[in-house]
């Protein structure tokens, strides 16, 4: 079983519009209504970098500025950067340009099509040379990019940034992906207690047979279910209640990721 620390959270999608509006409504102090994203603009990068970027690449920056909003040393930060299938607008519009005649790709489209361009922009902001890593996983990009981070951090010593984020896709492409809504998390983590304030302390390890963890509120069931990134809410609900919980996460086929949380 691997064991880390919890130290912040950044949270974006409709209706959840940063940590302490969403810590509130999964504390039950607030009811949830959702609402349209505001205009996505990361500080992490400058202006000019900023123009050259997708939706999906400032949707996941967006949240990792604010878990790490209170991060002396972002430089310092392995990162985990996890989708379920990466920035499918630009896919999307790659193969429309090929389809057409002269071919007329865009070499800003295809150097943004790579499935590690949010975490290269994220280093670059944070003139980070530690490891990145990119992951694709589908309904369990969640889970998985948590594992990944928490191995990471475990084995280097070194706290770990974790970004799970995805967007809808455009039409042929949402007919065969099921994210319906954006959704984006960040996860800022360490292997120990010497890196300042933290939320919880989070054991995990991979294992079959417990059903997932759904939320009891209608509407916020359908927001896990409407992106892979959704299915950490039952995890961030146990963080902002400051509860103890055992959960289950989906992760790969017939097998789960099994947590242990108890707050700090």
């Amino acid at each position: 079983m691997i064991k880390v620390r919890l130290h912040s959270v950044g949270i974006l999608a409709p209706g959840l519009a940063g940590w302490r509006e969403t810590a509130s409504l999964l504390r039950k102090e607030t009811a949830y209504t959702a609402s349209g994203l505001s205009p996505l603009k990361p500080t992490t990068l400058k202006p000019n970098e900023r123009r050259r970027t997708t939706n999906t690449i400032k949707l996941a920056l967006e949240v990792a500025d604010e878990a790490l909003k209170q991060w002396p040393n972002p430089q310092q930060l392995i990162s985990v950067f996890s989708s379920s299938e990466g920035d499918l607008e630009i896919v999307d519009q790659i193969c429309t340009a090929l389809s057409q005649q002269g071919r007329p790709v865009s070499p800003t489209q295809f150097h943004n099509s790579v499935h590690n361009a949010p975490a290269g922009y994220w280093s670059i902001g944070a003139d980070s040379r530690q490891a990145s890593t990119s992951l694709g996983g589908l309904n369990g990009c969640f889970a998985a990019g948590l594992m990944e981070a928490s191995v990471q951090t475990a084995i280097e010593g070194k706290p770990a940034l974790m970004v799970c984020y995805d967007l809808p896709p455009p039409k042929p492409l949402a007919d065969f992906i099921h994210v319906r809504t954006p959704i984006a998390v960040a996860l800022l983590l360490s292997a120990d207690n010497t890196q300042g304030n933290a939320l919880a302390d989070i054991a995990l390890r991979p294992g079959a047979g417990a059903e997932e963890n759904r939320m009891t509120d209608d509407t916020l069931e359908a927001l896990r279910l409407a992106a892979p990134a959704g299915r950490s809410l039952p995890l961030l609900q146990a963080v902002a209640n400051r509860t103890t919980a055992k959960l289950s996460l989906p992760y790969l086929p017939d097998l789960g990721l099994q947590l242990e949380v108890s707050p700090c």
